[in-house]
């Protein structure tokens, strides 16, 4: 409910605005919303069902509580401006900014809101690609400290797709002290938000009789008699902004008869309420509005006049009568549109078709005299006074300078007008399509980029050049925005089409040498010599040195130890930034490839000299990435502390990367399997796959997802897991760069009596791979492991050399969860021939698993400890523990504290499910808590919950 400073007035009439009615429940759920921010919410409702009043009525009452409301409106002819709508929002935020503790990115919108920019920090130019991550990354640091925000959007069904992309990734992740409140029309909010979102909905319906009588009443008291409320209701059909012009228009008359109201249906109704009031303008009125109706978007007062032939004094005036007949209203300070896009449109009817001409043209000759020239809106007008052709012309110069101002989106809805033309000619089409097909992997609605690029591609009077770099684009969406392996034949096709374009036709052979998914080691290499024969003559250092670092990534995945000297002659210095973005991919490229193979200290010394190089150079896409790279390999070398805070802080900070979200899943989940919470594991290994998208399995997830239902005990839905990812690999020799799939996949084919197809994919990685001759220490390692797997129930010691040999093998590399690993198996593979041998191993691995707070692993082994009559330290004996917790009601506490299931536990600690149930009942009612306050309870009490270990 709402407190006394939350009364809203309802006794207003016109000299204050319509009385608000109504919609109690709808503003109760919008300010309760925001109240419990972050939040998200989208008003809903057909066009003039008020769902800009009711944010009105809910920020007036939310900026009484302290918040701030800035307000950003979409537009149908909108100008460029990269995220338009949300930076006109922005602009209102300088009172708020002084005492901000604003991050380094915010400098990024330094060059967009120039009034601010003595507030933000110095701005950093970059490529079309940094500078939008730049942006966006601005945008979200700069609403983060304004304190308790409201940004409102208007209008999204007249959303960009950029300003709908930033959105999307403000929506996924934000601020604390942030609330989203975007209208729209109903039918388009799937359009806006996506499925991925779940914001919260408010579907604003008509208003019912008594609500239409109460705004009547509100607004002419006694006037308001019941056959005119019955009028007003019958022929808004509950509209309010129906009901709202047929009340101005019966107040303006002299004779007042509810009568004279009656008319057919609602759209009739409107515009004869509209009609009727412009009918009664001044000419000075008149020629104002006609002026607005036809610029379509809001517009100052001196353009007003302008655009109508009028002086200053009578376009003043004009505008006063305008404004007192209520026909126009004041948008923004000085900025004056119709009270809704409905009006507009009646007043816009209403001009007859010659004067609309002459308007039209009048306002092209104006519109042209202002620097920079509103292109967009130009080409609008061309439209209109019938120029088919000039229109063309208009529209492609306005996308050419929204590219170069950096706003794709509106580039590539303009480009969009220009190929759903059937009649447009061969030669404009390729343009637009070519300029379509550079743009297209900035956006977010790739999919409408896909289709138009096909559409073109369709058209068989396209010249070859032409055709090869849209479907060069068409590749490049489909498989780095799409993650569709189909994109790799469009990149073939592209290759061969562009043979007369050569440093074009290398930039898809680049693609297809990297993108091996598809293709043996022989076919990358196969594109790489293709790519260095195409740029062999080229002057384009940026093109050459794309190349050079293909053939360091192939060798470098092969483990071929001659890359590493070439690495050292990579250009750090280079005053060319395209060059120096290449040396950036190449690291980055080298750093991924040596921790796959097990060069875990020359990944490190990369990433960290990418990070450096990054940062001097304002990239931060792999600024980004480098601190991926770096987690993952503090996970490998055990330095488990503080990687769920580095993979979340990066979520914030880089929330359009996709890598990070995927890094934090697949981190979630590796420790929620160590720790035995195994169906928390399976959700974040599924969250990190759905983050992947594509059409064929992702092997990092798919391993978790192995891994954890073998520790289920549900071999054959390993297996299930595990066969598709398997059958991928099958044939490409890549199995040395798939970090784990090899030991789990071979153990997870043991397990679900598949001992064949386990022994043939040892065979086939072996042979494959080659690992003799190779530097490839991880791979090394895991043959070891999954030799013997294999040997284990047959040649128990002869499986224990295999592991002895992986187990040093993983210390030498620096992964001590590894070698733990390999020394548990090990132990067990000793265990009915050398006990106390076995024990040794055993006892190693569960002290390194301790330390890493791998808790379920550490049970596992000291269960096998227990079966060899080995009991842990501490635990010799019986003693009451009374109050506190026992050694094992501790472990069941912690795996509780963690969101383990009854089952979880069972599976973790080797117990039965009744079993645990006591030990569950025992641990609650020691704690006096629920499932929910364990893990709260143990941490405050801070260990002293369970007597001696």
């Amino acid at each position: 409910m709402f407190g006394e400073g939350d009364a809203v007035d309802r006794n207003a009439g016109f000299g204050r605005g319509f009385a608000f009615v109504g919609r109690r429940h709808e503003l109760e759920l919008l300010v309760d919303a925001v109240r419990h921010a972050p939040a998200v919410v989208v008003v809903e409702g057909d066009a003039g069902m008020g769902k800009s009043r009711l944010v009105r009525e809910a920020t007036t009452i939310l900026k009484s509580d302290g918040w701030r409301v800035v307000t950003g409106f979409c537009h149908p002819l909108r100008e460029p401006l990269p995220y338009g709508p949300v930076i006109d929002a922005l602009g209102k935020v300088g009172p708020w900014l002084p005492d901000a503790d604003l991050p380094p990115t915010a400098g990024a919108l330094a060059p967009l809101l120039p009034d601010l920019a003595d507030l933000l920090p110095p701005s950093t130019p970059d490529n079309p690609g940094a500078a939008r991550h730049q942006l966006i990354q601005a945008v979200r640091g700069v609403l983060a400290s304004t304190g308790r925000t409201v940004v409102v959007v208007e209008d999204l069904h007249w959303v960009d797709d950029a300003t709908r992309e930033l959105l999307l990734l403000l929506a996924r992740d934000l601020p604390e002290q942030l609330a989203l409140v975007l209208t729209c029309r109903a039918e388009d909010r799937s359009s806006v938000l996506g499925d991925a979102h779940r914001p919260t909905v408010i579907r604003l319906a008509p208003l019912s009789e008594s609500e239409v009588a109460e705004l009547a009443v509100a607004a002419l008291g006694g006037g308001a008699t019941p056959e005119l409320c019955a009028v007003l209701h019958r022929r808004s059909e509950g509209l309010p902004l129906v009901a709202e012009e047929d009340l101005l228009t019966f107040r303006d008359r002299e004779r007042q008869d509810p009568g004279e109201l009656e008319h057919a249906d609602v759209p009739e109704g409107l515009r004869a309420a509209v009609t009727e009031r412009l009918v009664a303008l001044s000419p000075a009125g008149a020629a104002v509005v006609d002026a607005a109706a036809v610029l379509a978007v809001p517009a100052g007062e001196e353009l007003l006049a302008e655009i109508a032939g009028l002086d200053l004094d009578q376009g003043a005036q004009g505008l006063v009568d305008a404004l007192d007949a209520a026909v126009l209203r004041e948008t923004g300070v000085g900025r004056y549109a119709f009270r809704h896009v409905l009006a507009q449109q009646v007043a816009y009817r209403h001009i007859q078709g010659p004067r609309r001409t002459r308007l039209h043209r009048r306002a092209i000759e104006v519109l042209q005299t202002r620097i920079p020239a509103p292109l967009v809106q130009i080409a609008h007008h061309t439209l209109a006074t019938g120029d088919r052709e000039g229109w063309l012309v208009r529209v492609e110069q306005a996308a050419d300078q929204a590219v170069a101002l950096g706003d794709t989106g509106t580039a590539a809805t303009l480009l969009h007008q220009i190929l759903k033309q059937s009649d447009v000619g061969a030669e404009q089409r390729s343009r637009a399509a070519l300029a379509l097909a550079r743009i297209a992997d900035y956006g977010a609605d790739y999919a409408t980029n896909a289709r138009l690029l096909r559409d073109v591609l369709a058209d068989p009077l396209l010249p070859e050049a032409t055709r090869g770099e849209v479907r060069l684009g068409l590749g490049l969406i489909t498989v780095n925005v799409a993650a569709d392996r189909a994109g790799f034949r469009e990149l073939e096709r592209a290759a061969d089409e562009l043979a007369t374009v050569p440093d074009k036709a290398a930039r898809a052979m680049i693609a297809l040498a990297n993108g091996d998914h598809d293709s043996a080691p022989e076919r990358a290499w196969g594109w790489l010599h293709r790519a260095e024969a195409a740029v062999r003559e080229s002057t384009d250092e940026a093109i050459r040195a794309a190349v050079r670092v293909t053939r360091l990534t192939l060798m470098a995945k092969e483990g071929d130890p001659a890359v590493w000297p070439l690495t050292d002659q990579l250009p750090r210095k280079s005053a060319d930034a395209a060059v120096l973005a290449q040396t950036c991919r190449a690291l980055d490229n080298l750093s991924v490839a040596a921790a796959q193979l097990g060069n875990d200290g020359r990944a490190r010394a990369m990433s960290l000299e990418n990070l450096d190089l990054a940062q001097r150079t304002g990239d931060q896409r792999y600024e980004c990435l480098s601190r991926i790279r770096l987690l993952y390999l503090d996970w490998l070398a055990g330095r488990w502390d503080g990687l769920e805070t580095g993979f979340t802080d990066l979520t914030r900070a880089y929330p359009d990367v996709t890598l990070a979200d995927i890094g934090l899943a697949l981190w979630r989940g590796r420790l929620a399997l160590a720790q035995g919470r195994y169906s928390q594991a399976l959700t974040h290994f599924t969250a990190a796959a759905t983050h992947v998208g594509g059409a064929g399995p992702d092997t990092e997830s798919t391993i978790g997802v192995i891994a954890v239902r073998l520790a289920q005990d549900d071999p054959q839905a390993a297996w299930a897991a595990a066969e598709p990812v398997v059958s991928l690999l099958r044939g490409l020799g890549t199995w040395e760069r798939e970090l784990d799939l090899l030991p789990v996949a071979v153990e997870a084919a043991l397990a679900a009596g598949r001992r064949e197809e386990a022994e043939r994919l040892v065979a086939e990685a072996e042979a494959e791979a080659g690992v003799r001759d190779r530097d490839v220490p991880a791979a090394t390692a895991e043959f070891a492991l999954a030799k013997g797997l294999l040997l284990r129930d047959t040649e128990p010691a002869t499986a224990a050399e295999h592991f002895a040999a992986a187990h040093q093998r993983w210390l030498d590399i620096g992964r001590p969860y590894h070698a733990a690993k390999a020394a548990e198996h090990r132990g067990n593979a000793l265990a009915c021939s050398h006990p106390e041998d076995a024990a040794t191993h055993l006892t190693e691995s569960v002290r390194v698993y301790t330390e890493l707070g791998a808790t379920a692993d550490a049970a596992r082994c000291q269960q096998a400890l227990r079966s060899l009559g080995i009991e842990e330290p501490g635990r010799r004996g019986r003693r009451g523990y009374g109050s506190e917790l026992s050694p094992r009601e501790l472990e069941v506490a912690e795996l509780l504290g963690r969101g383990a299931t009854n089952s979880d536990i069972a599976q973790t600690l080797f117990l039965s499910p009744r079993t645990v149930e006591k030990h569950v009942a025992r641990v609650l009612a020691k704690l006096d808590t629920d499932r929910k306050g364990v893990h709260t309870t143990l941490s405050g009490l801070g260990g002293s919950a369970s007597g001696s270990r």
